[in-house]
């Protein structure tokens, strides 16, 4: 029997303890939640401890839940977890990219974008995001006191054109439609997923019609970039680092493929967390007004009416906390699906080989024994003043391991940026009777929007 390395640094037999789970009369229970209830299929698996055993149909998922258990998936014995389910699919539309590549390839792809996420660079960019942040502040000012705003449309586009000015050099403003075409390649791997399968792929269903059509859009948007920027990669930023990277390549299909994967990668990490982050905090600030008060004064403290710097970072350190809050209440990474290449053992559980993991930041995030009243908001959680007392792998927003989120800094900068100018000019009411609803697809987008209304403050 193989042998593997533990938590703890010891070595043994894999162990043949199956974790506890649903019995096999709930499948359909089960199949139904994975269909229409993400969230409540994955509070159900927690229900049975800190790991679970859930089958459904001919597929069986094991869910692991504990800090240690994510060390070890995705950091300690990252090697032998491969992505899952969901991005498996994904990979349809997106290609290998950084999100969904293994092994070699990733690692080169890693290398090549890696500096154009740097500190250094990043701060750099401050003054760009500071920029489209006073854009987005000024449109939602045209607004006040008319009809309400999705404000989740106009946080995508804002973050697709911080993300366009930051690593493409390229103003994404004609664009526009990529955030459409990013729903329509989640919801088409959300679809391939439940289905497993059972449904040809080209059945010409409005599901599937709208995913080609989506494929075809993203596919139109990398070209025109790769056109305008012609033969003149002489930047740093990410896109011309790929372009130089992909002339390596002996067979330049190869390096067109390669290129067009990353891109069409960048451009749906590099703006669909940071929208879903900053469209769940205002919604979480809109129903704790204490919150938002003792926010504003830091901001107008700190900031006064000018736009801010890098260098402003240090002298907003709640604004940052409740970004980290909201990011542990509303992960916008919620899951992270892994397929065992070869049988383990995590947390003293048998896992065979082909097995799918998943370690789900939303319910490690409402873990009783390390988060208090968890399904409170309280960014004081993350005062860094505070005492360390609770374990690292407890709170993975960005993931954690080699495949930590390359873009983590510059999502930080952006969400507390934009939330700290937003909070200081105006003021965002939800519609009332609307419900703000999670919709866990690749991301943990806000379901229906956040229409709300705008007032400029005195």
């Amino acid at each position: 029997m193989s042998t593997t390395r533990h938590p703890g640094g010891t070595r043994r037999a894999a162990a043949r303890r199956v974790p506890p789970g649903p019995p096999r009369t709930a499948t359909l229970s089960l199949l139904r939640k994975l269909v229409v209830d993400r969230l409540a299929l994955m509070s159900t698996a927690a229900r049975y401890g800190d790991a679970a055993r859930l089958a459904i149909g001919p597929r069986t998922l094991y869910f692991f839940n504990h800090p240690d258990h994510a060390k070890h998936v995705l950091a300690d014995n990252s090697a032998n977890y491969h992505k899952g389910i969901g991005l498996v699919q994904a990979r349809r539309a997106l290609g290998d990219g950084l999100l969904t590549s293994e092994g070699d390839l990733w690692r080169k792809q890693r290398r090549v974008v890696q500096p154009a996420f740097q500190n250094k660079r990043i701060s750099q960019q401050a003054d760009v995001i500071a920029e489209e942040a006073a854009k987005l502040v000024a449109r939602l000012r045209a607004r006040a006191g008319g009809e309400p705003v999705d404000l989740v449309q106009e946080l995508t586009g804002l973050t697709l054109g911080v993300l366009g000015r930051t690593l493409l050099d390229a103003d994404l403003s004609a664009h526009a439609s990529v955030g459409h075409s990013f729903e329509a390649v989640q919801d088409q791997a959300m679809f391939e997923m439940v289905t497993q399968g059972m449904v040809p792929l080209w059945t010409p269903l409005p599901k599937q019609l709208r995913f080609r059509r989506a494929r075809r859009e993203l596919e139109r948007v990398v070209e025109r970039l790769v056109a305008e920027r012609g033969e003149r990669p002489e930047g740093d930023d990410a896109l011309s680092r790929l372009v130089v990277s992909v002339r390596e390549e002996s067979d330049p299909r190869v390096g067109r493929q390669r290129l067009r994967d990353e891109l069409v990668t960048l451009l749906l990490a590099g703006h669909e967390t940071t929208a879903s982050t900053l469209g769940w905090t205002f919604h979480l600030l809109d129903r704790h007004p204490e919150v938002l008060e003792r926010l504003r004064e830091e901001v107008v403290g700190t900031l006064g009416d000018r736009l801010p710097g890098y260098e402003d970072l240090h002298g907003l350190p709640y604004t940052a906390m409740v970004i980290q809050e909201a990011m542990r209440l509303y992960p916008p990474v919620w899951i992270l699906p892994r397929v065992a290449q070869a049988e383990d053992e995590v947390g003293g559980f048998h896992v065979p080989a082909g097995a799918d993991v998943l370690v789900c930041p939303y319910t490690l995030h409402r873990h009783p024994a390390f988060w208090t009243e968890p399904e409170r908001f309280d960014p004081d959680r993350f005062d860094p003043k505070l005492p360390k007392s609770r374990p690292q792998y407890a709170y993975i927003p960005f993931g954690a391991g080699p495949r930590f989120c390359v873009g983590n800094h510059l999502g930080m900068v952006e969400a507390t940026f934009v939330l700290a100018m937003v909070v200081r000019e105006l003021r965002l009411s939800a519609v009332p009777g609307h419900r703000a609803v999670p919709e866990p697809m690749l991301s943990l987008r806000l379901g229906g929007g956040l229409p709300v209304r705008v007032s400029a403050l005195p």
